[in-house]
């Protein structure tokens, strides 16, 4: 296991946001985990549901943020009937820096903390949020932090979102 690491000051922020919410998360440090492939070797030492998160567009100039168990089929060519946008694409990485202050490889829900309230629309997988326990990275893809469901609600009304929980199963 990597030593720990020093918390940036919006990783501070984030922290003293779950504190202030009474969110009790863990975080496990691990070396830089890009994909999803690579951060399945951690799931023997990091329990609960791993998560993909993806910055999209629509063609209207609308943001979203899709947060999903890692291996939920997310088919973007259908999904925007379901969640209400135009047609889907990948935010750029410029954009994604705009709107929540982090890299590719670092997509979180946690960088709501660093959108504008009501900014991004926020889709929640309906399958991940049955779970126990949810892992994202903390603004930075070298750590883990796991809460819980009702946890990451909490976390998402704070920061001024609405959210909407959607079966990707049905889409």
């Amino acid at each position: 296991m990597p030593h720990k690491r020093e918390f940036n000051n919006s990783q501070k922020k984030l922290y003293s946001l779950f504190e202030k919410l009474n969110i009790n998360g863990v975080t496990h440090f691990h070396p830089r985990l890009h994909t999803v492939d690579e951060s399945k070797q951690w799931h023997d030492i990091i329990k609960g549901s791993h998560c993909k998160n993806l910055f999209l567009k629509d063609k209207k100039g609308n943001f979203i943020l899709i947060v999903a168990h890692e291996d939920t089929q997310i088919k973007l060519n259908h999904l925007h009937k379901k969640i209400d946008t135009a047609r889907l694409s990948f935010a750029n990485s410029e954009k994604l820096y705009e709107f929540l202050q982090v890299r590719p490889g670092s997509v979180t829900p946690y960088a709501l903390i660093n959108a504008q309230p009501q900014s991004i629309k926020i889709i929640l997988d309906d399958e991940m949020m049955q779970q126990d326990i949810l892992n994202f990275h903390p603004l930075e893809n070298w750590a883990t932090t796991s809460i819980k469901p009702e946890q990451l609600i909490t976390f998402i009304k704070s920061c001024g979102h609405d959210y909407k929980i959607v079966n990707f199963t049905q889409v």
